[in-house]
């Protein structure tokens, strides 16, 4: 399915940080073709303060675009390959014993960075999926009774395969719901697939993102500006037609977990930034209807005679959004 999201029509430039938003998904777009809903979705991500999972079939530019946004945004980037021998301090860090000092002295691990690519998330045990989670929620790690704050901004960016499930641990739902957004990468279309062939066979080499002309556009500061702006945005209009759909979920015959106070606030959250995004300073419920897949996708839980007959997350909500009435 393809997604919902796409570049938000242009609004009047009333504000310079979304023109430096603006310019940072024009800067991605030099390196990354055909992805733009992603790129839209990550600036969401964001704006919000939360964390996404990609899912896509490998060579789909996912790492590339984790990449492009860092240094479009001038921010520190990580990434960590989730393997099955993974240990928790191999991804928050470890107290390393100092023979000069006879002391222990804490070694931060790959966690503390602005953007971390967790990549095939799904490949590693439980046990190192969970230390991941005091970092989404806290913006903490906590090793040896001390907490030690992380960078901001602080994104999780985490992929998974969606075809092969041989030798994977699938998250648990406590975990799917500390991600804000669910971005699907597609196969690009043709005419995207011929331009990155094209870019390939002119010399575009996809580790040297500086010879591409990519560049920072935009920083810190300005996301924290961005944010302050977009936290005016008023979605008082929609309040009740969110928390409609929510209890349609939960309503629907085949699902046996539906979205929970959480997703809906969640949805809020990004309602209220895609509209900001848009040029509006009030939510409509058509950036309610745009944002509900990619916030609501990974949280729905189908019963297991749902899903033998077929059913999928993505057919339960259109069923809800087409269900409920849109206020007027």
């Amino acid at each position: 399915m393809t997604e919902p999201l796409a570049p938000p029509p242009p609004g009047p430039p009333t504000r310079t940080t979304q023109d430096a938003l603006t310019a940072v998904r024009a800067e991605v777009a030099k390196a990354v073709v055909g992805q733009d809903a992603a790129v839209t979705g990550l600036v969401i991500a964001l704006l919000c303060r939360g964390h996404v999972l990609l899912e896509g079939v490998p060579g789909v530019a996912k790492t590339l675009l984790v990449r492009t946004l860092a240094r479009s945004l001038e921010l520190d980037s990580k990434r960590i390959q989730f393997t099955p021998d993974l240990m928790p301090g191999d991804v928050t860090g470890s107290l390393v014993f100092d023979s000069r000092s006879a002391q222990f002295s804490f070694r931060e691990g790959p966690v503390f960075t602005n953007l971390l690519l967790a990549d095939e998330i799904n490949r590693t045990p439980p046990k190192t999926q969970a230390s991941l989670l005091e970092a989404m929620e806290e913006r903490q790690v906590s090793v040896d009774g001390r907490a030690m704050k992380l960078p901001d901004p602080f994104l999780v960016i985490a992929t998974q395969n969606p075809v092969e499930y041989e030798g994977t641990y699938p998250l648990p739902e406590a975990q799917l719901d500390r991600f804000l957004l669910k971005l699907l990468l597609p196969l690009p279309e043709r005419d995207a697939e011929i331009e990155v062939l094209r870019r390939h066979a002119t010399g575009f080499d996809p580790r040297d993102l500086a010879a591409a002309g990519v560049a920072a556009v935009a920083s810190a500061a300005d996301l924290r500006a961005a944010r302050a702006d977009a936290a005016k945005v008023s979605a008082d209009q929609v309040l009740g037609y969110v928390v409609d759909l929510a209890r349609a979920t939960r309503r629907s015959p085949s699902v046996s977990l539906g979205v929970s106070p959480r997703g809906a606030t969640a949805l809020v959250a990004t309602a209220r930034a895609w509209a900001w995004l848009s040029g509006r300073s009030f939510v409509t419920p058509d950036d309610v209807k745009a944002l509900a897949h990619p916030t609501w996708r990974h949280r729905l839980q189908l019963r297991p005679e749902a899903e033998l007959e077929g059913v999928s997350a993505e057919g339960v909500l259109d069923g809800v959004l087409a269900a409920v009435p849109v206020p007027r």
